[in-house]
């Protein structure tokens, strides 16, 4: 009977070191340092209690995924120290954080697979898949990250395309993270409609086998709040606005 628990012991752990990372990026919810296109909209601090709502969101989504084994979770965050950032994680309960730090947004993507992949590395855990994802989207679910990850079963890449010509979320399979590949994040033109038909072009290109998620819609401006208030009516507040 002891024999027994101790290998069931030992197949939890070995299935632990095996789960992906979900690394979230995200920005300081403060007035001026995020949603500036939303800010011009609405106002600065209005804009910034939108945007603490989508990370608290999708940290609470990111969470359940980690409460069943599922998924390691880590915030990569903009906008603030990290002695402050430290504070923060540590009121919301969350292990790691990190500073995305400077560049575009290919150099910081690529700066936290490499750091999150190293930091496997050196607590003797398998190398894993590593997922990316965005916070802004309201519609975030549980699902489509238990999809994303199912998916890195079988695929070496897996994309969250949004409607904008970006995506919010990309996955990389063990084979694309050791070493690294580099080709998903220079030679993009980060910040248009071009962004996910270039990695995807990219992707074919080095034969890399990919898959595609539900196509969602990043919250930037106010147009996009549409399908969760009236807009012609538009009255926006901590306290009215629900996620």
């Amino acid at each position: 009977m002891q024999l027994e628990r101790t290998k069931t012991a030992t197949t939890k752990k070995s299935n632990k070191n095996n789960i992906p990372t979900i690394v979230l990026m995200t920005r300081w919810h403060a007035t001026f340092r995020c949603k500036s296109r939303l800010s011009k909209d609405i106002g600065a601090y209005k804009a910034a209690k939108v945007q603490e709502k989508l990370t608290n969101h999708t940290i609470g989504v990111a969470k359940q995924i980690q409460k069943e084994g599922l998924a390691d979770i880590k915030v990569a965050i903009d906008g603030i120290g990290i002695q402050a950032a430290k504070k923060w994680a540590k009121s919301n309960k969350i292990k790691t954080v990190a500073l995305q730090g400077p560049g575009n947004l290919g150099t910081k993507m690529k700066r936290q697979f490499l750091k999150t992949h190293f930091e496997k590395t050196i607590t003797h855990k398998i190398r894993n898949p590593i997922l990316l994802i965005g916070t802004d989207l309201p519609s975030i679910s549980h699902f489509d990250l238990i999809q994303a990850i199912q998916i890195l079963n079988n695929k070496e890449m897996v994309l969250g395309p949004s409607i904008d010509g970006g995506y919010w979320l990309i996955g990389l399979s063990n084979k694309l993270i050791n070493p690294l590949c580099t080709w998903p994040f220079s030679g993009i033109d980060w910040g248009t409609d071009k962004v996910l038909k270039q990695t995807t072009r990219l992707a074919s290109f080095n034969q890399v086998d990919y898959q595609l998620l539900q196509t969602k819609n990043d919250l930037d401006s106010i147009i996009d709040l549409s399908p969760w208030i009236d807009y012609k009516k538009f009255q926006l507040s901590a306290s009215s606005y629900q996620l």
